[in-house]
């Protein structure tokens, strides 16, 4: 099993930190929100989901001054769980793309 993808629209719910690792690489982690309407075996539902995204390297870095709160974007990678400082688990959409949308 290696299929492991991930296309989400949706606005920036928290400003993008930026953080650069030991080894020097650049990372930045927000928070993405999600609604729209799905349809659901021929019934229409409302869907709301928050996520976790990060990116990784100097293409990211450069992102980094765009992804305000309030912008639309739409991320496309592959999910993976962390833990938070709590132990608890989390899925986190590591994005391979991020494009602005107006």
């Amino acid at each position: 099993m290696t299929e492991n993808c991930l296309v989400l629209i949706g606005s920036v719910a928290k400003t993008a930190e930026l953080s650069i690792s030991p080894a020097g690489i650049a990372h930045i982690k927000f928070s993405l929100e999600h609604r729209s309407l799905q349809t659901e075996n021929g019934l229409t539902r409302q869907v709301f989901a928050r996520m976790q995204v990060v990116a990784t390297g100097q293409w990211s870095q450069n992102l980094s001054r765009e992804i305000i709160v309030g912008s639309n974007v739409k991320v496309s990678g592959f999910i993976n769980r962390h833990e938070t400082r709590n132990g608890n688990p989390i899925l986190v959409l590591h994005a391979q793309q991020i494009e602005m949308i107006n």
